[in-house]
């Protein structure tokens, strides 16, 4: 009989948090758009995410000359392709 004095107490404690924040999320929101979150994963992304972390490709290795020098020579590369 004595652990109904408490339980009980502690019963209404709990069920009154529980509907308050029922009553809370109803009131901002939260229950508004149910539909959207599921088909959201449907559809594409408008620009790609850059990638970071473990799963970002390593890094791009130059050629060991100056740069003004590798870049002089791919603009002479270019420059033979195009009058071919």
């Amino acid at each position: 009989m004595e652990t109904i004095f408490v339980l009980l107490p502690l019963a209404l404690l709990i069920a009154a948090i529980a509907v308050g924040l029922f009553i809370w999320a109803a009131q901002t929101g939260q229950f508004d758009d149910l539909d959207t979150p599921a088909v959201r994963i449907l559809f594409d992304d408008d620009e790609p995410q850059p990638r970071t972390g473990r799963d970002s490709p390593a890094p791009v290795r130059r050629s060991v000359g100056r740069p003004d020098e590798a870049s002089a020579n791919d603009a002479k590369a270019e420059t033979r392709r195009v009058l071919r």
